[in-house]
């Protein structure tokens, strides 16, 4: 098992994640206080100081959330998971969301992605982003290459990071450009932005569980005597499966479906690849039954689109005693992600009139 900000292989064991990263399981506790299925269904599965997070919203303190993308493609499902979770952590709990667009950090890793085609990406991923029904004026969005404001903070901060602090913790090696030992510090500038931006408060970061090193640095150093921030809190996810069951959905190849893929597409994509807990034969199917565990069509209802627990619990329930087959569970499937798909789409090109009102500018001096 290999899990770092920028590489993940091998077979995940998330309990030892946990006790690896000193992270917290999500509890019943928690999740009874949640309404959305992403957050309660165990994709979100450990945290740090959500419970602190929560506490300060019963208090009625300022609280926040902050998430990111890194633009280095077109947008799938999976990297919808962290905006979804921040978009309904704004709904239930009224908050601000923050989301920091890390154009350099894709510049500085991916070495066959030139400058121009990182900004292309960049406008291309906000307009998927706020498509997703963000609130305006309770959502800020910066693009690091634009809103050069953020170097300020970064600056501070990488003062306070040894290069041994920074190799250590994120596996940099002598071949990398000088690029990649600098971007931690704009990445934590991202993480406390929030608090940069509104004065201090605690406010919580939903990310991939690859990600938590950049939440346990940033977290050191928001109480640093030249910050004296509150720690940020963090929901980590666990990574969402390629249509092949593969660990990890990759943007590479036919194992993902983009945001801006047409309904032939996804029925093509589902019917042909997405990995089946089914029997080989009907007859086999109709007397052993599926295993919906693993089947993907039944792990995207899951994560993605049926809201519904009780319909979710019957497909679950027929798929395994044999009576629902694994061409109708993809059927339903389908159906589903065509829907989205088609509201989604709609509201990107709304969000083109409405991309400024989400921005944050330079400030004027």
């Amino acid at each position: 098992m290999k899990v770092t900000p920028w590489d993940v292989s091998g077979e995940i064991d998330y309990n030892k994640l946990v006790k690896d990263f000193g992270a917290t399981l999500i509890d019943e506790k928690i999740k009874k206080r949640l309404k959305t299925p992403l957050l309660k269904r165990g994709n979100y599965f450990s945290h740090r100081d959500f419970d602190k997070w929560l506490e300060a919203y019963d208090k009625k303190k300022i609280i926040s959330v902050i998430t990111g993308r890194g633009p280095s493609e077109k947008m799938h499902l999976g990297h919808l998971i962290p905006f979804l979770a921040a978009k309904s952590l704004q709904e239930e709990f009224n908050c601000k969301v923050f989301i920091p667009i890390s154009d350099d950090e894709k510049f500085f890793v991916k070495e066959d992605l030139n400058f121009n085609k990182v900004l292309e990406y960049s406008k291309e991923n906000i307009l998927d982003i706020i498509a997703l029904g963000f609130k305006v004026n309770e959502t800020f969005i910066f693009e690091d290459f634009i809103y050069t404001d953020i170097y300020k903070y970064a600056a501070q901060i990488a003062k306070r990071i040894t290069y041994s602090t920074a190799k250590a913790t994120f596996g940099l090696k002598t071949e990398n450009n000088i690029g990649w030992s600098f971007y931690p510090a704009i990445q934590i500038a991202h993480i406390l932005f929030p608090q940069f931006y509104l004065g201090k408060h605690i406010s919580v970061v939903p990310v991939g569980i690859d990600q938590d090193p950049f939440i346990k640095l940033a977290r050191d150093i928001a109480t640093h005597k030249d910050f004296k921030l509150e720690k940020p809190a963090a929901l980590h996810a666990k990574f969402i499966p390629s249509l092949f069951g593969n660990i990890k959905m990759s943007s590479s190849g036919e194992g993902v479906i983009f945001l801006t893929d047409s309904p032939s597409e996804v029925k093509r994509k589902i019917n042909k690849y997405a990995f089946s807990g089914g029997q080989s034969t009907i007859k086999e199917h109709r007397k052993k039954g599926g295993n919906p565990d693993i089947d993907i069509s039944f792990q995207y209802l899951k994560i993605f689109f049926e809201q519904d627990d009780k319909r979710l619990e019957k497909i679950y329930y027929n798929y395994k005693n044999g009576t629902l087959l694994s061409g109708e569970l993809k059927i339903i499937l389908i159906e589903k992600i065509n829907a989205f798909l088609a509201e989604h789409q709609k509201n990107r090109e709304e969000a083109k009139r409405s991309i400024d009102k989400f921005i944050i500018k330079n400030s004027i001096r």
